[in-house]
């Protein structure tokens, strides 16, 4: 039985293995019958969010997460973010807070939503796509995690000068697969309030993230 499964063009093209692989088509039948029988985040809509707002010709920076926000009106589909309408969640009022002593300047963003970023080359992807409401990893280990590692090394083998963001030891464990001849990969503690003073403040990811851009002749990111 094949899944079809609704994906940005440029991300279908590149993804079209995985998406034949037995245990896809199973992540598949798990995750149709849990938002059939759950509250599952994000909307069903959004679980590849970050694939449509960020086609895989477009990606030039890759932060990874790790599970989607598991709160109501939190996951839209983008790692750290939330709805603009929506309490910020403590990493993100970390991010922000990094950025501002990191290149002087406020975010562009007025709330949560992270889509200026993704729309600009950002790719926001966490590892596992799905969560049951309130309860914190509880779709992990059914494939996704395999899915998104594909997605890694697919983006590190086809494409050269990108950036990789990984904020604490998950992100920094997935990202073992990337050639780190080819991208730069800038490694740091998470900025959950509970590593955030062990490393990532300081850090100074996104001034390296744009120095390394221009350096390679693409566009700085605006933060």
């Amino acid at each position: 039985m094949s899944v079809d499964v609704k994906i940005e063009a440029s991300w279908k093209k590149v993804l079209e293995e995985e998406f034949s692989e037995k245990y896809f088509q199973d992540l598949v039948e798990f995750v149709k019958q849990e938002y059939n029988n759950s509250t599952i985040y994000p909307p069903a809509k959004f679980i590849f969010n970050a694939f449509e707002l960020t086609s895989f010709d477009k990606v030039k920076v890759v932060i990874l997460g790790q599970d989607p926000y598991h709160g109501p009106n939190q996951a839209n589909g983008l790692a750290f973010s939330v709805n603009d309408e929506t309490k910020l969640p403590p990493s993100l009022v970390n991010i922000y807070k990094e950025i501002e002593s990191d290149l002087g300047v406020k975010t562009i963003n007025e709330g949560g939503s992270l889509d200026s970023w993704a729309k600009q080359g950002v790719l926001l992807l966490n590892a596992t796509l799905t969560v049951k409401a309130n309860q914190a990893g509880s779709h992990q280990n059914k494939g996704w995690e395999k899915f998104t590692d594909a997605i890694v090394k697919i983006l590190s083998d086809k494409k050269e000068n990108l950036v990789f963001i990984l904020w604490g030891n998950y992100a920094q464990r997935k990202g073992l697969v990337i050639d780190e001849q080819k991208h730069l990969v800038i490694k740091s503690a998470h900025p959950s309030p509970l590593s955030a003073y062990n490393g990532f403040f300081g850090s100074k990811p996104f001034s390296q993230t744009n120095s390394y851009l221009i350096f390679s002749n693409q566009a700085p990111i605006n933060w």
